[in-house]
């Protein structure tokens, strides 16, 4: 699939953009940006210096991912999704040193109007729900929503909400894999080879 890029984006000349990513219409991509392959960069979505953007990854509308933003492959931002960079902004104090990272892990899903404060990971297929407030890290396939943002439960890898029985495991209903829940923490369990 060819790259697409609305002609009413601006996409700087630097920025790296992979094949088969689409962005539409009135974006900015800065100099520095790298947005990976196969990406879709929704409607009015800033991409700043230095922001990171790996493969698969779906952007909706109306999103800025600032310098110190990392999204790794095949996450999902939805729209007017926030992200900061610094702790104590003043508009009268330049704090351009004082970037703090986020990093957004492999699969997560980070819902619709939530916000995201920086200096925090967002494990492996977690899941932020709309209007959340991030303050701290969440754990691989948690489910967090509220402001601020607390742990509601588990999400599998394809979406769907994890029961765990009393031996700590899990099926999920969309894919029938399973999931151990051992001392706080979640893991797939891998398949037997056939």
């Amino acid at each position: 699939m060819a790259t697409v890029i609305h002609p009413t984006a601006v996409v700087d000349a630097g920025a790296t953009i992979g094949e088969g990513t689409r962005i539409w219409h009135f974006c900015h991509v800065m100099p520095t940006a790298v947005i990976g392959s196969n990406c879709i960069i929704g409607q009015n979505v800033y991409v700043d210096n230095n922001a990171i953007i790996g493969n698969g990854v779906k952007i909706q509308n109306n999103v800025s991912v600032y310098n110190g933003v990392e999204i790794e492959d095949e996450a999902f931002i939805g729209p007017s999704a926030v992200f900061t960079n610094v702790i104590n902004p003043r508009s009268f104090i330049e704090r351009k040193t004082e970037f703090k990272k986020i990093l957004v892990k492999r699969g997560a899903t980070i819902g619709a109007n939530a916000t995201i404060v920086c200096g925090i990971s967002i494990g492996e297929y977690a899941l932020v729900g709309a209007g959340s407030v991030v303050t701290k890290d969440v754990p691989p396939y948690a489910l967090v929503t509220g402001n601020p943002a607390r742990q509601k439960g588990w999400m599998s890898r394809q979406g769907y909400k994890l029961q765990f029985d009393a031996a700590g495991l899990a099926t999920c209903p969309g894919d029938g894999s399973t999931y151990r829940l051992s001392h706080d923490a979640v893991t797939i369990i891998p398949s037997p080879n056939p």
